[in-house]
């Protein structure tokens, strides 16, 4: 049985909005992304994983245990990072810690302070008057700092900079090398490339597509980017039989489409002609989803 399922997970709440017959699966030592616009569904869907809220239909269970009526046992398990933060009243980040720690019996506060370091945040500083980008790295050490083996972020990067991203993806990647269960939501396709091994697109609260990160980024069909020293071999070039995405006439420049399997034939070809430059260009999963959310249909 997959670690994390929900089958059929809708919330209805009128005017199209809500989430419809969601269905996904998650397999322990996963690490899955969750990608969409905002208001595609994303929260609504963490919510009922979560416990939070109760599905007008279906079911959601993590480790065996339903997560609307085992939602406590379950909480347990799960270092959670919300997607709209609100801390409850303590007068420090340091505080705020302290009592976490005391919930969940936490006595060594070592990873913690590991944790700490790597966002460089000072919890000492007031709560209330934490910027985003602070309040954020607070909530993250808050979800991390017991080494919960299942990790459920919703937007986990929201108001860091660049380069404290990248820290977040370095962390990530370790909790991956333990082993940990990781469910992502993120609306930014570099971060689900860089972590996970599986991605769920959600449009307008419907699963468009489930697809793995390696099969996209190892696409049979390449795109490539060639320029011609002549305007000669150009129209010759352009005048065969390839699957031309581009003809650029005044570059004497092409993007054409090659499946893998007629790589040599097209390379073969190619060889006959003064090229300026080839490069391949990669295909990426934002232009994947991409080029679903344009067609708006489910491949699911």
């Amino acid at each position: 049985m997959p670690f994390i399922e929900m089958k059929s997970i809708t919330k209805d709440y009128g005017d199209g909005r809500g989430i419809f017959d969601v269905n996904l699966n998650i397999e322990k030592g996963e690490v899955f992304g969750f990608v969409g616009t905002n208001g595609a569904g994303k929260t609504t869907t963490i919510r009922h994983m979560m416990g939070f809220l109760k599905p007008d239909k279906g079911t959601a269970t993590i480790n065996n245990m339903d997560s609307w009526h085992d939602s406590a046992k379950i909480k347990k398990l799960i270092g959670y990072v919300p997607g709209e933060i609100a801390f409850p009243d303590a007068p420090t980040g340091t505080e705020f810690l302290r009592r976490q720690a005391e919930l969940l019996g936490l006595k060594d506060m070592t990873y913690a302070q590991y944790i700490i370091d790597i966002l460089q945040l000072d919890p000492t500083a007031n709560l209330k008057r934490m910027s985003k980008g602070m309040k954020q790295k607070t909530a993250i050490v808050a979800a991390f700092m017991a080494d919960p083996q299942i990790l459920i972020l919703d937007e986990p990067t929201t108001g860091l900079d660049p380069l404290m991203r990248v820290s977040i993806i370095d962390l990530l990647n370790e909790e991956k090398k333990k082993g940990k269960t990781i469910f992502m939501s993120t609306h930014l396709f570099e971060e689900v490339e860089d972590t996970c091994d599986k991605v769920a697109l959600i449009k307008e609260g419907r699963i468009i597509d489930v697809k793995s990160t390696a099969e996209i980024r190892h696409n049979e069909i390449k795109s490539y980017k060639i320029e011609f020293l002549s305007k000669e071999d150009y129209l010759r070039f352009t005048s065969l039989d390839f699957n031309f995405e581009e003809k650029r006439e005044p570059q004497n420049a092409v993007v054409v489409k090659v499946n893998d399997k007629d790589i040599n034939a097209f390379l073969i070809t190619l060889k006959t002609h003064k090229v300026k430059f080839m490069t391949e260009i990669k295909f990426t999963l934002e232009k994947y989803f991409n080029s679903l959310y344009k067609e708006g249909n489910s491949h699911v």
